[in-house]
Protein backbone atom coordinates (compact mmCIF):
# COMPACT_ATOMS: atom_id res chain seq x y z
CA UNK A 1 0.00 0.00 0.00
CA UNK A 2 3.01 2.68 1.06
CA UNK A 3 4.68 1.60 -2.43
CA UNK A 4 1.43 2.46 -4.47
CA UNK A 5 1.10 5.80 -2.51
CA UNK A 6 4.51 6.86 -2.91
CA UNK A 7 4.25 5.62 -6.49
CA UNK A 8 1.46 8.00 -7.04
CA UNK A 9 2.74 10.69 -5.34
CA UNK A 10 6.03 10.83 -7.44
CA UNK A 11 3.65 10.42 -10.52
CA UNK A 12 2.04 13.55 -9.18
CA UNK A 13 5.17 15.85 -8.48
CA UNK A 14 6.41 14.50 -12.17
CA UNK A 15 3.31 15.83 -13.41
CA UNK A 16 3.48 19.27 -11.41
CA UNK A 17 7.16 19.57 -12.79
CA UNK A 18 6.24 19.10 -16.45
CA UNK A 19 3.49 22.11 -16.34
CA UNK A 20 5.72 24.17 -14.87
CA UNK A 21 8.19 23.70 -17.18
CA UNK A 22 5.50 23.89 -19.72
CA UNK A 23 4.33 27.11 -18.33
CA UNK A 24 7.52 28.70 -18.13
CA UNK A 25 8.28 27.32 -21.71
CA UNK A 26 5.11 29.46 -22.63
CA UNK A 27 6.03 32.23 -20.96
CA UNK A 28 9.83 32.50 -22.30
CA UNK A 29 9.03 31.40 -25.88
CA UNK A 30 7.70 35.28 -27.29
CA UNK A 31 11.21 36.74 -25.97
CA UNK A 32 12.87 33.79 -27.90
CA UNK A 33 11.43 34.38 -31.02
CA UNK A 34 11.57 38.38 -31.36
CA UNK A 35 14.61 38.38 -33.95
CA UNK A 36 17.35 40.82 -32.28
CA UNK A 37 17.89 44.28 -33.39
CA UNK A 38 21.18 43.92 -35.32
CA UNK A 39 23.60 46.63 -36.44
CA UNK A 40 26.48 46.39 -38.67
CA UNK A 41 29.74 47.80 -37.15
CA UNK A 42 31.96 49.19 -39.19
CA UNK A 43 36.12 49.39 -37.65
CA UNK A 44 38.41 51.92 -38.19
CA UNK A 45 40.58 50.46 -41.01
CA UNK A 46 38.12 49.11 -42.90
CA UNK A 47 38.40 48.25 -46.57
CA UNK A 48 35.19 48.70 -48.15
CA UNK A 49 34.07 47.06 -51.27
CA UNK A 50 31.12 47.21 -53.14
CA UNK A 51 30.43 44.66 -55.83
CA UNK A 52 27.69 44.41 -58.41
CA UNK A 53 26.19 45.20 -61.79
CA UNK A 54 24.65 48.24 -62.66
CA UNK A 55 23.00 49.79 -59.59
CA UNK A 56 26.38 49.47 -57.61
CA UNK A 57 28.33 51.36 -60.93
CA UNK A 58 26.16 54.01 -61.20
CA UNK A 59 26.19 54.79 -57.37
CA UNK A 60 29.72 56.41 -58.28
CA UNK A 61 27.98 58.99 -60.34
CA UNK A 62 26.50 60.59 -56.85
CA UNK A 63 28.26 59.30 -54.11
CA UNK A 64 25.29 59.16 -51.97
CA UNK A 65 26.34 56.06 -50.46
CA UNK A 66 29.72 56.24 -50.17
CA UNK A 67 29.43 59.65 -48.18
CA UNK A 68 26.68 58.72 -46.31
CA UNK A 69 28.91 55.57 -44.57
CA UNK A 70 31.37 57.62 -44.28
CA UNK A 71 29.35 60.45 -42.18
CA UNK A 72 27.96 57.14 -40.24
CA UNK A 73 31.06 55.78 -38.87
CA UNK A 74 32.62 59.44 -37.13
CA UNK A 75 35.84 59.94 -36.35
CA UNK A 76 37.01 56.11 -37.92
CA UNK A 77 38.51 56.03 -40.99
CA UNK A 78 37.29 53.94 -43.92
CA UNK A 79 38.34 53.38 -47.50
CA UNK A 80 35.31 52.73 -49.78
CA UNK A 81 36.20 51.40 -53.40
CA UNK A 82 33.29 50.92 -56.07
CA UNK A 83 33.49 47.82 -58.29
CA UNK A 84 30.71 47.44 -59.84
CA UNK A 85 30.52 46.54 -63.44
CA UNK A 86 26.77 47.46 -65.77
CA UNK A 87 24.99 44.03 -66.37
CA UNK A 88 27.01 42.27 -64.40
CA UNK A 89 26.34 38.83 -62.77
CA UNK A 90 27.20 36.47 -60.29
CA UNK A 91 28.96 34.25 -62.74
CA UNK A 92 31.27 37.77 -64.32
CA UNK A 93 29.61 37.92 -67.26
CA UNK A 94 30.06 41.65 -68.01
CA UNK A 95 34.15 41.39 -66.57
CA UNK A 96 35.24 38.79 -68.80
CA UNK A 97 35.53 40.91 -72.16
CA UNK A 98 35.97 38.52 -75.21
CA UNK A 99 36.37 35.38 -72.74
CA UNK A 100 34.44 33.10 -70.59
CA UNK A 101 32.34 34.22 -68.04
CA UNK A 102 35.59 32.63 -65.57
CA UNK A 103 37.55 35.19 -67.31
CA UNK A 104 35.46 37.77 -65.50
CA UNK A 105 36.03 35.93 -62.37
CA UNK A 106 39.57 35.77 -62.44
CA UNK A 107 39.95 39.57 -62.93
CA UNK A 108 37.51 40.38 -60.08
CA UNK A 109 40.14 38.04 -57.92
CA UNK A 110 42.75 39.91 -58.81
CA UNK A 111 41.60 43.14 -58.11
CA UNK A 112 40.21 41.69 -54.54
CA UNK A 113 43.99 40.37 -54.53
CA UNK A 114 45.16 44.03 -54.71
CA UNK A 115 42.09 46.20 -52.77
CA UNK A 116 42.27 43.07 -49.35
CA UNK A 117 38.34 43.84 -48.48
CA UNK A 118 37.61 43.47 -44.69
CA UNK A 119 33.86 44.35 -45.75
CA UNK A 120 32.06 43.32 -48.85
CA UNK A 121 28.72 44.66 -49.82
CA UNK A 122 27.69 42.52 -52.85
CA UNK A 123 23.84 43.46 -54.71
CA UNK A 124 22.97 40.90 -57.17
CA UNK A 125 19.75 39.10 -58.70
CA UNK A 126 18.14 42.11 -60.41
CA UNK A 127 18.27 39.93 -63.37
CA UNK A 128 17.29 37.38 -62.20
CA UNK A 129 13.65 38.12 -62.92
CA UNK A 130 13.98 38.27 -66.73
CA UNK A 131 16.21 35.47 -67.30
CA UNK A 132 13.72 33.19 -65.16
CA UNK A 133 13.05 31.61 -61.53
CA UNK A 134 14.16 28.29 -63.50
CA UNK A 135 17.40 29.61 -62.93
CA UNK A 136 17.86 30.17 -58.84
CA UNK A 137 19.17 27.15 -57.86
CA UNK A 138 22.32 28.56 -60.49
CA UNK A 139 21.96 31.78 -59.41
CA UNK A 140 22.69 30.71 -55.84
CA UNK A 141 25.40 27.87 -56.60
CA UNK A 142 26.81 31.08 -58.45
CA UNK A 143 26.98 33.53 -55.70
CA UNK A 144 27.99 30.97 -53.44
CA UNK A 145 30.77 30.40 -55.83
CA UNK A 146 31.81 34.52 -55.49
CA UNK A 147 31.72 34.82 -51.82
CA UNK A 148 33.92 31.88 -51.78
CA UNK A 149 36.73 33.64 -54.41
CA UNK A 150 36.36 37.19 -51.75
CA UNK A 151 36.89 34.87 -48.64
CA UNK A 152 39.86 33.34 -50.41
CA UNK A 153 41.42 36.83 -50.62
CA UNK A 154 40.18 37.52 -47.40
CA UNK A 155 39.08 34.49 -45.55
CA UNK A 156 37.96 37.42 -42.41
CA UNK A 157 36.15 39.37 -44.77
CA UNK A 158 32.24 40.54 -43.50
CA UNK A 159 29.92 39.78 -46.29
CA UNK A 160 26.47 42.44 -46.59
CA UNK A 161 24.37 40.73 -49.05
CA UNK A 162 21.74 43.41 -50.15
CA UNK A 163 18.94 42.16 -52.31
CA UNK A 164 17.57 44.01 -55.69
CA UNK A 165 15.06 47.06 -55.03
CA UNK A 166 11.77 46.95 -57.33
CA UNK A 167 11.29 48.10 -60.33
CA UNK A 168 8.80 51.22 -60.99
CA UNK A 169 5.69 51.27 -62.57
CA UNK A 170 5.75 54.46 -65.00
CA UNK A 171 3.01 53.53 -67.64
CA UNK A 172 2.75 53.11 -71.33
CA UNK A 173 4.96 53.33 -73.22
CA UNK A 174 7.56 51.12 -70.66
CA UNK A 175 6.56 48.48 -69.72
CA UNK A 176 4.54 46.85 -66.82
CA UNK A 177 6.42 45.55 -64.08
CA UNK A 178 4.34 43.82 -61.68
CA UNK A 179 5.44 40.55 -62.98
CA UNK A 180 9.14 40.96 -62.64
CA UNK A 181 8.44 42.54 -58.95
CA UNK A 182 7.05 39.50 -58.05
CA UNK A 183 9.37 37.58 -58.90
CA UNK A 184 12.01 40.31 -57.24
CA UNK A 185 10.61 39.50 -54.26
CA UNK A 186 10.87 35.52 -54.65
CA UNK A 187 14.66 36.65 -55.25
CA UNK A 188 14.79 38.82 -51.78
CA UNK A 189 13.29 35.74 -49.99
CA UNK A 190 16.04 33.31 -51.93
CA UNK A 191 18.76 35.94 -50.86
CA UNK A 192 17.62 36.42 -47.14
CA UNK A 193 18.21 32.76 -46.72
CA UNK A 194 21.07 32.67 -48.70
CA UNK A 195 22.38 35.03 -46.50
CA UNK A 196 22.13 33.15 -43.13
CA UNK A 197 23.58 30.15 -44.41
CA UNK A 198 26.52 32.07 -45.26
CA UNK A 199 27.03 33.81 -42.09
CA UNK A 200 26.12 36.95 -44.01
CA UNK A 201 24.45 40.10 -42.90
CA UNK A 202 21.26 41.01 -44.52
CA UNK A 203 19.70 44.12 -45.74
CA UNK A 204 16.15 43.62 -47.72
CA UNK A 205 17.04 46.25 -50.10
CA UNK A 206 13.68 45.20 -52.11
CA UNK A 207 11.52 46.21 -48.99
CA UNK A 208 13.10 48.78 -47.65
CA UNK A 209 13.06 50.92 -50.96
CA UNK A 210 9.01 49.97 -51.17
CA UNK A 211 8.42 46.90 -51.89
CA UNK A 212 6.30 46.23 -55.02
CA UNK A 213 3.80 48.61 -56.49
CA UNK A 214 1.12 48.57 -59.05
CA UNK A 215 0.40 52.15 -58.96
CA UNK A 216 2.61 55.01 -61.06
CA UNK A 217 4.67 56.83 -57.95
CA UNK A 218 3.87 60.36 -58.18
CA UNK A 219 7.86 61.45 -57.73
CA UNK A 220 9.59 58.80 -60.07
CA UNK A 221 13.36 57.75 -58.55
CA UNK A 222 14.31 55.93 -62.07
CA UNK A 223 15.05 57.09 -65.33
CA UNK A 224 12.88 54.32 -67.07
CA UNK A 225 11.12 51.90 -64.20
CA UNK A 226 15.11 50.25 -63.74
CA UNK A 227 17.58 52.47 -63.16
CA UNK A 228 17.71 55.14 -60.63
CA UNK A 229 18.37 58.69 -61.62
CA UNK A 230 20.36 61.31 -58.60
CA UNK A 231 16.59 61.08 -56.20
CA UNK A 232 16.67 56.93 -56.44
CA UNK A 233 20.44 57.08 -55.76
CA UNK A 234 19.97 59.31 -52.72
CA UNK A 235 16.95 57.39 -51.41
CA UNK A 236 18.84 54.38 -51.79
CA UNK A 237 21.60 55.29 -49.95
CA UNK A 238 19.24 56.29 -47.17
CA UNK A 239 18.01 52.91 -46.59
CA UNK A 240 21.10 51.16 -47.21
CA UNK A 241 22.22 53.19 -43.78
CA UNK A 242 18.41 51.91 -42.13
CA UNK A 243 19.27 48.43 -43.33
CA UNK A 244 22.59 48.59 -41.49
CA UNK A 245 21.34 49.97 -38.31
CA UNK A 246 24.05 52.68 -38.83
CA UNK A 247 22.76 56.57 -37.91
CA UNK A 248 20.84 58.27 -40.00
CA UNK A 249 22.81 60.87 -42.68
CA UNK A 250 22.21 63.65 -45.13
CA UNK A 251 24.87 63.22 -47.48
CA UNK A 252 22.95 65.57 -50.21
CA UNK A 253 23.04 68.62 -47.30
CA UNK A 254 24.70 71.88 -47.78
CA UNK A 255 27.55 70.92 -45.49
CA UNK A 256 28.44 67.78 -46.65
CA UNK A 257 28.79 68.96 -50.66
CA UNK A 258 32.39 69.31 -50.02
CA UNK A 259 33.13 65.86 -48.98
CA UNK A 260 30.13 63.83 -51.53
CA UNK A 261 32.47 66.53 -54.59
CA UNK A 262 35.76 64.69 -53.32
CA UNK A 263 33.96 61.12 -52.89
CA UNK A 264 32.70 61.53 -56.43
CA UNK A 265 36.02 62.72 -57.92
CA UNK A 266 38.13 59.75 -55.57
CA UNK A 267 35.47 57.36 -57.34
CA UNK A 268 36.45 58.62 -60.76
CA UNK A 269 40.38 58.14 -60.74
CA UNK A 270 39.84 54.56 -59.02
CA UNK A 271 37.72 53.62 -62.06
CA UNK A 272 40.10 54.73 -64.29
CA UNK A 273 43.01 52.67 -61.88
CA UNK A 274 41.02 49.27 -62.69
CA UNK A 275 39.02 50.06 -65.61
CA UNK A 276 41.11 51.72 -67.99
CA UNK A 277 40.01 52.84 -71.33
CA UNK A 278 42.51 51.35 -73.63
CA UNK A 279 43.08 47.86 -71.50
CA UNK A 280 43.33 45.96 -74.51
CA UNK A 281 46.23 48.18 -75.82
CA UNK A 282 47.78 47.74 -72.44
CA UNK A 283 47.33 44.66 -70.92
CA UNK A 284 45.45 42.65 -73.91
CA UNK A 285 46.33 41.39 -77.45
CA UNK A 286 47.31 44.74 -78.53
CA UNK A 287 49.81 45.50 -75.99
CA UNK A 288 52.81 45.32 -78.52
CA UNK A 289 51.30 49.02 -79.30
CA UNK A 290 51.12 51.02 -76.21
CA UNK A 291 51.56 48.14 -73.52
CA UNK A 292 54.95 50.84 -72.20
CA UNK A 293 52.45 52.87 -70.68
CA UNK A 294 50.72 50.35 -68.16
CA UNK A 295 52.80 50.85 -65.90
CA UNK A 296 51.36 54.42 -65.59
CA UNK A 297 47.75 53.41 -64.56
CA UNK A 298 49.52 52.06 -61.34
CA UNK A 299 50.19 55.78 -60.57
CA UNK A 300 46.45 55.77 -60.03
CA UNK A 301 47.07 54.52 -56.58
CA UNK A 302 48.81 57.43 -55.08
CA UNK A 303 46.04 59.93 -56.41
CA UNK A 304 43.16 58.25 -54.99
CA UNK A 305 44.59 57.70 -51.55
CA UNK A 306 45.58 61.33 -51.95
CA UNK A 307 41.45 61.76 -52.15
CA UNK A 308 41.38 59.37 -49.11
CA UNK A 309 42.91 61.56 -47.14
CA UNK A 310 40.87 64.90 -48.27
CA UNK A 311 37.87 62.62 -47.69
CA UNK A 312 38.91 61.82 -44.46
CA UNK A 313 39.50 64.96 -43.27
CA UNK A 314 36.82 66.86 -44.92
CA UNK A 315 34.66 64.39 -42.86
CA UNK A 316 36.40 65.75 -39.74
CA UNK A 317 35.84 69.11 -40.46
CA UNK A 318 31.67 68.23 -40.46
CA UNK A 319 32.21 66.72 -37.03
CA UNK A 320 33.68 69.37 -35.67
CA UNK A 321 30.62 71.59 -36.63
CA UNK A 322 28.45 68.89 -36.06
CA UNK A 323 28.79 67.27 -33.16
CA UNK A 324 25.79 65.15 -32.95
CA UNK A 325 27.43 62.99 -35.42
CA UNK A 326 28.90 59.73 -34.66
Amino acid sequence: MKSAILCLASAAALLVTAAAATAQTQTQTPTQITPPTRAFELKDGDRVVILGGTIVEREQRYGFLETALTLAVGKKQISVRNLGWSGDTVFGHARSYFGPPAEGLERLGKHLETLKPTVLIACYGADLPFEGLIKMPEFISGYRNLLELVRSKNPHVRVIVVSPPPLENLGAPLPDQTEANAKLEDVRNALKEFAGKQGAFFVDGFELMGGAHKERPANPITENGIHYAEAGYQQWAAKMLEGLGLPKQDPASPAAKPLRENVIKKDNLFFNRWRPANETYLYGFRKHEQGQNAAEVEQFDALVAAEDKKIQDLKLQILQTQPQLP
